[in-house]
């Protein structure tokens, strides 16, 4: 019995990983009803990636937290163990902003806190309260440095009065001092690993603020007033633990959040696609696999530096597993893909031209995708 293992990210504006899957082993089925078709949708550490974590068979945890400007939003994590899944995206992400209007300099991390505070907290009085915190960073609204993140988590960031100080990198300015006495026992013992693709510093002209704070609406004088806070935020740290980490690789992670959990909370950082195949076991799932198709909505140049896809060819590859992408979109063609295993790749635009017919019309068209897979790559035994 051939063996299809499906394991696509989100196809994003359109169809979720998971669903992504379905529609192509639908398609594969209609052709072939004995084909083993196994679906194991991924993520890159963004948004779906607790998703995927549960498909795999974690289970999922409800939380409700604040978002990114503070109203309430209804999220989950995974949790298998002693291991939690956590996803900035699905908690103050910026999806989530209210009405899609950005809020540059008071958007804020504190509901991811809050949710890191859930996994760790939760059943802490038996010794159950999860002891490994994997923190997918894609997808970030704020620019705060994750001072958000720890002041939910028990840290105290206050002002010349001794006030606290307001959520946001903007109100960052004003603060003087970090007080890190209150921080959750929970969290000074667990282990933090980020999932996160981006080596930028916290600081500077490729640092937080001045690359991704115009991605979430910050103008000229916004970002000013951000990189300032940013360069405050950084020198609290610095006098709380004795040591200057802003400028590390990957700092800038996430408007700063990955500064905050390094330098704060010891965390290690770590490609998004490869911790998210640690997580869902992607390694037994290949091993008796025949075939492996991997995509997402574009697949371009971006692609090719360390998202989803390539993450599962590059894996496949070294298992002598041949690899097929499906695509919304390709502008890469196969001569730039076979490197990575890669023997053949489809693109949803092929079969429909217009992209906003290919999005609305995502599911149909990875059906029929998938009937040419069956047919092309399986029956007639090509690759």
């Amino acid at each position: 019995m051939t063996r299809i293992l499906l394991a696509p990210d989100k196809f994003k504006g359109s169809l979720s990983a998971a669903e992504v899957a379905r529609a192509l082993a639908s398609g594969m089925l209609s052709v072939d009803s004995s084909l083993e078709t196994v679906c194991l949708p991924v993520a890159d550490g963004g948004d779906g990636t607790v998703d995927a974590a549960v498909t795999a068979g974690w289970d999922r945890v409800a939380v409700t937290c604040a978002g990114p400007t503070g109203e309430p939003v209804k999220t989950s994590y995974a949790r298998r163990g002693d291991t939690a899944v956590v996803e900035l995206a699905s908690a103050v992400g910026l999806e989530l902003l209210p009405g899609g209007g950005p809020d540059a300099l008071g958007a804020s991390t504190f509901g991811l806190g809050t949710v890191i505070a859930h996994a760790l907290e939760s059943g802490a009085g038996s010794g159950s309260g999860a002891r490994r915190i994997v923190v997918g960073l894609g997808g970030s609204a704020s620019t705060d440095g994750g001072a958000g993140m720890l002041v939910a988590l028990g840290a105290r960031i206050l002002d010349a009065g001794g006030g606290e100080v307001a959520r946001g990198g903007g109100p960052l300015r004003g603060a003087v001092h970090l007080d890190l006495s209150g921080l959750l026992p929970s969290a000074r013992n667990a282990v933090f690993e980020l999932a996160c693709d981006v080596d930028n510093p916290l600081l500077g002209v490729t640092g937080a603020a001045a690359v991704y704070g115009p991605q979430k609406g910050a103008g000229p004088q916004e970002l000013l007033y951000l990189e300032h806070g940013m360069r405050q935020w950084s020198h609290l740290v610095r006098n709380a633990i004795g040591r200057d980490l802003s400028g590390l690789a990957g700092a800038g992670a996430a408007g700063g959040t990955a500064f905050g959990a390094m330098a704060v909370l010891g965390a290690a950082a770590k490609p998004g696609i490869e911790t998210v195949l640690e997580l869902i076991d992607f390694g037994s799932a290949l091993a008796s696999a025949d075939l492996v198709v991997t995509g997402e909505g574009s697949l371009d140049e971006q692609s090719l530096h360390g998202k989803a896809p390539i993450g599962v060819a590059n894996t496949a590859r070294a298992a002598g597993v041949p690899v097929i992408t499906v695509a919304g979109r390709s502008t890469v063609g196969l001569d730039r893909l076979r490197p990575y295993g890669i023997t053949a790749s489809y693109a949803l635009t092929d079969l429909e031209p217009d992209p906003r017919i290919s999005m609305r019309d995502a599911a149909r068209l990875l059906h029929e995708v998938g009937r040419t897979l069956a047919t092309t790559h399986i029956l007639e035994g090509t690759s």
